[in-house]
C-alpha cells in the first residue's frame, strides 16, 4: 500500500507544466548588467521546476575569491526559481556566478553569468571548472542507465513471453529472468548511490557523503529509484507465492508489477515535464512496456529456439508473432506522439542533437521491423505444413502398426514426409537467424533510446533559445556574441560566448566562455580568435587568447581602423578535432 501511494504521488507530482530540461529564462541581477549598489540577493528564473542543491550557487568576486551566499531556496515558493541571499559589504567590480540545479526530469543543468557593482572590472573573475559534469561520474551513471533499460526489457519481456506464449519447456527462460532481475537491481542500486555525485558534478568518491545521499532520497529521481528497488524486492518475495496461484492471477500480478516498474522511469524523465503531462506519462509507460514485450520477448524466443529440449511448437511461435505485432502497433502510435512532443518541428530532425539521435533510432527501428517481417514470414511457413505430419502419422499405424495385422514387407514411407521435415528444419534455422538479427538490432535501439532520454528535446531547446541572449549592460559600445559550434564528434558541440569591450578602434578586451551541449561550462584544449578587415587588406590579427582558468581572455587586441571586421573563432575540442566559425563585427571610433 505504501509503495503504491509513493508511485501515485510520483505520477501526480509530475503533472506541473514545464519543458524537459530546465533552461535559464532570466536572472536578477541580469547577465552582464551593472547595478549601482550591491543587491540583497541573487534570483534565477527557469523554464521549468528545478531542484536545488547545497552548492547551487558559486559566486566569485572581483579579486577571484569566493563569495559565500545564503542557503539556496525558491523565491516566494515558486518552484521554477532559485534564490540565495548575498552578504553585505560587497566591493565594486565584476562578479561571476556559476549555478547548478536539477531539472524536473532528473537531469542536472548548469551555467554561468556575470554582473557588476558600480563599474565593471577589467576582466571577469574565473568561473569554476569543477561545477560542470564530472566525466567519470557521468560515464558510470550513463552505463547504469543503459544496463537498467536492457535489464528491464529482458525481465519484463521474458516474463511476458512465458505467460502469454506458454512454451512447453520454460527451463531456458530461467537464466534471462534471473539475469534481468539481478542486473536491474544492481544497476538501480548503483544509480541511487551515484545520484548525489551526478547531481553535484563531483567525483564518484563523494558518493560516500551520507548527507548528500540523504538529500538525494528526497528528490523525485531518488524516490523513483527507491521505488524501483522496492518493487524488485517485492517481486522476488512474491514469486514463491505466485507459483501456487492460477495462471490468470499470476498474469495480473505480473502486469501490475510491470506497469509499476515502467512508472519509475516515466515519473523521472522527459514524460514527467512539458506539455500534456498525463497523456505523455501514459504514452511513456505503454512505450516502455511494448518495447520490453517485443525486444525482451525476442531474446526469450531465441533462447527457446536454441536451448529448449524440444523445439517449441508452431503455436508458441505464432503467439509471439501476435504479441510482437501488437507491441509494434503500440510502439508506432506512442513513438509518433513522443516524437512530435519532443521535436516541435520537422526541421528539428536535422538541426538539433535530439532530432539527429531520433533519426538514428528511427533508422534502426526500420531495420528491426524488416527483420521482424522476415521472422513473421518464416513463422507463417512453419505453420502452413503443420497438418501434414499429423495426417501421415494417422495413416502409418493403420498400415504397419495395427495389432494383429499380417506381417509383410515394410511399406515405403510417404514420400511427402521427408521433404516436409527437411523444410521445417530449414525454416526453423532461418527463423533462429532472423530472430538473432532482431535481437542484435534491438540492443542498438535500446542503447540509442537511452541516449535519447538524456538529450535535451528539440522543443525545449527551442524554448531555451528564446531566453535572453547575454547582454553587456553599462559598457557603452561593448558587444556580446554567442557562437554555436559543432565539430561533428561526440560531445564536440556547444556555444562560445564572447564579450568585446569597448568594441572601438584601438585597444580592446576580449573574454570568451565555452559551454557544452547541455549549457554547462566545459573545457577545450585551445581557443583562438583572429580579426580580418578585408576592405583594407588588414589581418588576420591574432587576438592571442589565453586560458585564465575557466575562461579565455586578452586585454591587448588592437584594431587600428573602423569598419566591418571578420572575427574567426577556432575551437579545438580534442587533440585532433577542431572547428572554426566566423562572425561580422562592427568597429567604430
Amino acid at each position: 500500500m505504501l509503495l503504491g501511494t509513493v508511485l501515485v504521488l510520483l505520477l501526480l507530482g509530475s503533472a506541473a507544466p514545464a519543458s524537459a530540461h530546465a533552461a535559464l529564462r532570466g536572472s536578477d541581477p541580469g547577465d552582464g548588467s551593472v547595478v549601482k549598489s550591491a543587491p540583497r540577493h541573487l534570483t534565477l528564473t527557469f523554464t521549468e521546476s528545478v531542484g536545488l542543491l547545497d552548492d547551487s550557487f558559486r559566486i566569485y568576486g572581483p579579486d577571484n575569491r569566493r563569495v559565500h551566499p545564503g542557503e539556496p531556496q525558491h523565491a516566494d515558493g515558486a518552484s521554477d526559481t532559485a534564490r540565495a541571499d548575498l552578504p553585505g559589504g560587497l566591493a565594486d567590480g565584476t562578479y561571476t556566478v556559476a549555478w547548478r540545479v536539477v531539472s524536473a526530469d532528473s537531469h542536472p543543468v548548469s551555467g554561468a553569468f556575470t554582473f557588476s557593482i558600480g563599474k565593471p572590472s577589467p576582466t571577469a573573475p574565473a568561473a569554476p571548472t569543477d561545477h560542470a559534469e564530472h566525466p567519470v561520474t557521468k560515464s558510470l551513471y550513463d552505463t547504469g542507465r543503459h544496463l537498467a533499460y536492457i535489464a528491464a526489457a529482458l525481465l519484463i519481456g521474458t516474463a511476458a513471453f512465458a505467460a502469454l506464449c506458454r512454451p512447453p519447456d520454460p527451463s531456458p527462460l530461467r537464466a534471462p529472468l534471473l539475469t534481468g532481475w539481478w542486473t536491474l537491481l544492481t544497476a538501480t542500486a548503483a544509480l541511487l548511490v551515484l545520484r548525489a555525485p551526478y547531481e553535484n558534478g563531483t567525483s564518484p568518491a563523494t558518493a560516500l557523503d551520507l548527507a548528500a545521499f540523504t538529500d538525494t532520497l528526497s528528490g523525485r529521481p531518488g524516490i523513483a529509484l527507491l521505488s524501483r528497488l522496492a518493487l524488485l524486492l517485492t517481486a522476488a518475495a512474491l514469486v514463491p507465492l505466485a507459483r501456487r496461484r492460477a495462471p490468470r492471477t499470476r498474469l495480473a500480478a505480473g502486469t501490475a508489477l510491470s506497469v509499476a516498474l515502467a512508472l519509475t522511469w516515466a515519473a523521472a524523465e522527459h514524460a514527467s515535464v512539458g506539455i500534456q503531462v498525463p497523456l505523455a506519462m501514459t504514452s511513456s509507460v505503454l512505450h516502455l512496456l511494448a518495447m520490453a514485450c517485443w525486444l525482451g520477448g525476442l531474446t526469450a524466443l531465441l533462447l527457446t529456439l536454441h536451448r529448449a529440449k524440444t523445439p517449441p511448437p508452431v503455436a508458441t511461435v505464432t503467439a509471439f508473432s501476435r504479441l510482437a505485432f501488437a507491441s509494434v502497433t503500440v510502439l508506432v502510435v506512442t513513438g509518433v506522439y513522443q516524437s512530435w512532443r519532443g521535436l516541435g518541428s520537422w526541421s528539428a530532425l536535422t538541426e538539433t542533437s535530439y532530432g539527429r539521435t531520433l533519426t538514428v533510432k528511427l533508422a534502426a527501428t526500420v531495420f528491426l521491423l524488416l527483420a521482424a517481417a522476415l521472422s513473421r514470414r518464416w513463422t507463417a511457413l512453419l505453420a502452413r505444413p503443420a497438418a501434414t505430419p499429423a495426417a501421415v502419422g494417422e495413416r502409418v499405424p493403420e498400415l504397419v502398426g495395427a495389432p494383429g495385422s499380417p506381417r509383410g514387407p515394410e511399406p515405403e514411407p510417404s514420400p511427402a514426409l521427408p521433404p516436409a521435415d527437411g523444410a521445417d528444419d530449414r525454416r526453423r534455422r532461418a527463423l533462429r537467424r532472423s530472430v538473432l538479427a532482431e535481437v542484435v538490432v534491438a540492443v542498438v535501439v535500446l542503447l540509442v533510446t537511452t541516449v535519447l532520454t538524456g538529450t535535451l528535446p528539440a522543443r525545449a531547446e527551442g524554448e531555451a533559445a528564446k531566453a535572453p541572449e547575454p547582454q553587456v549592460a553599462g559598457l557603452p559600445g561593448a558587444e556580446a556574441f554567442t557562437i554555436p559550434y559543432d565539430a561533428g564528434t561526440p560531445g564536440g558541440r556547444g556555444t562560445v560566448q564572447l564579450t568585446m569591450d569597448p568594441g572601438r578602434v584601438g585597444e580592446n578586451g576580449l573574454q570568451a566562455v565555452v559551454f557544452g551541449p547541455q549549457g554547462a561550462l566545459t573545457f577545450v584544449p585551445e581557443l583562438r580568435a583572429s580579426f580580418t578587415l578585408a576592405a583594407k587588406d588588414i589581418g588576420p590579427i591574432d587576438a592571442k587568447l589565453t586560458d585564465r582558468g575557466g575562461y579565455w581572455a586578452t586585454n591587448d587586441l588592437n584594431l587600428p581602423l573602423e569598419g566591418t571586421w571578420t572575427m574567426k573563432v577556432t575551437i579545438r575540442v580534442s587533440e585532433v578535432d577542431q572547428v572554426s566559425e566566423t562572425r561580422q563585427v562592427e568597429i567604430t571610433r
